[in-house]
């Protein structure tokens, strides 16, 4: 018997003087399938949805909100599954993905967050790492459903149309735009309280006369003639317009500003040299002069870049606009004084000038949810009253 352990020792250790080359070779072979079968097998196990709500945490908080979107019943009969979203599709990502998820693993046996309770304390900070994958890897997961290049953009509404082309063009992240697609947002993300419907239902009474100043609450599609057929642009939120002509329907309005004198000129800005959005103007638009008409052209010391002062005349409906800008700042000062205390003391208006809130308010962004009438309606305010325009502070 101790003849025959050695023997078998000796084996082990040293096979090729026992066993031939070829042997060994396919023995490894068959070995080496087996295990990439069962760890392939065990694998796609895990990239299901069945696993993935195996635990309570997800299956009685996430997965009961998905449930109620889009992505779970539809037209086209087409439902996205947990992994669709959150594990990569390519191999290599998908490996190191479970590899992060292993503290998931972690929390879940040893009940981090055991309860509904302690899910929504922690619910911002599941979010926010989700959000920063998707922008890491520009929502790489949603474009393996929805790419840009088989859009219907005649089926958007106008201003849908214009931002999605916009986006397009930049390969945008979807998730700069869609948080709380497929679940709640966190709570005391958006407490703007629905500023855009508040003011929408104020609109009902503005006055379209001719000479009548008006003041976009939303983003606006601008038209070439009164048919409103062809799309001339988008109208920026809180921007002020002087209506030309009254035709029932349809406003003929005209829209003073700059815009810096190199490439197309297709962003009308409110003042010289401040970087606050009025209107984006079609590339065919901002280049004929019978909707542009141009005056004096004037260096930014700042930049070195030239702008030129212009007048643009164009079409509108007659909605969501009103003939004051007060009820619109007093929206907006309540949403970023709501919204911006949530993590700490929000800085004065005038605390920034109008090009410096930009980079600044972006930053914010990354802590509430602003859909982006608001986001673009709260910046402006924010730029509107900064020390370019209060030298008080």
């Amino acid at each position: 018997m101790k003849f025959k352990i050695k023997r078998l020792w000796a084996t082990f250790w040293r096979p090729a003087t026992h066993i031939s080359l070829g042997v060994l070779a396919l023995g490894g072979f068959i070995a080496g399938v087996i295990f990439w079968g069962g760890f392939n097998t065990a694998l796609e196990m895990t990239n299901t949805e069945k696993f993935c709500i195996s635990c309570h945490q997800m299956r009685d908080n996430v997965y009961q909100e998905l449930q109620g979107t889009v992505h779970w019943t539809n037209n086209a009969g087409v439902r996205a599954t947990c992994p669709d979203c959150h594990v990569p599709h390519k191999w290599t990502d998908k490996i190191a993905r479970k590899m992060q998820a292993s503290k998931e693993v972690w929390a879940a046996v040893f009940g981090t967050i055991d309860t509904r309770e302690q899910f929504l304390e922690q619910r911002l900070t599941l979010a926010q790492h989700e959000w920063r994958r998707f922008s890491a890897n520009g929502s790489l997961e949603c474009k393996n459903c929805h790419q840009y290049a088989s859009m219907k953009w005649e089926d958007m509404s106008p201003a849908a149309r214009f931002q999605m082309k916009q986006a397009a063009e930049k390969d945008q992240s979807c998730i700069d735009c869609h948080k709380g697609i497929a679940h709640h947002l966190p709570e005391n993300m958006d407490s703007s309280g629905g500023m855009i419907g508040k003011l929408q239902e104020q609109a009902g009474s503005t006055n379209y006369d001719q000479g009548a100043t008006l003041y976009a609450v939303r983003h606006l599609p601008l038209y070439e003639t009164d048919n409103l057929i062809k799309e001339a642009g988008v109208l920026n939120p809180a921007t002020e317009v002087t209506v030309i002509t009254d035709e029932g329907s349809a406003i003929q309005v005209k829209l003073l500003g700059w815009r810096k004198a190199k490439g197309f000129g297709r962003v009308i800005d409110t003042d010289f040299g401040l970087n606050i959005g009025s209107a984006a103007l079609s590339k065919d638009v901002s280049q004929n002069d019978q909707f542009v008409k141009t005056f004096e052209t004037k260096e930014d010391d700042l930049t070195g870049l030239p702008w030129q002062r212009v007048e643009v005349d164009v079409w509108m409906r007659k909605e969501d606009m009103l003939n004051s800008i007060e009820p619109i700042w007093s929206e907006a000062k309540q949403a970023y004084q709501t919204n911006c205390s949530v993590c700490h003391t929000q800085p004065a208006e005038n605390h920034f000038d109008a090009n410096t809130w930009p980079g600044m308010f972006d930053g914010m962004m990354a802590f509430v949810n602003f859909d982006h009438d608001t986001k673009t309606l709260v910046l402006k305010y924010l730029q509107m009253h900064s020390s370019d325009f209060d030298k008080s502070h």
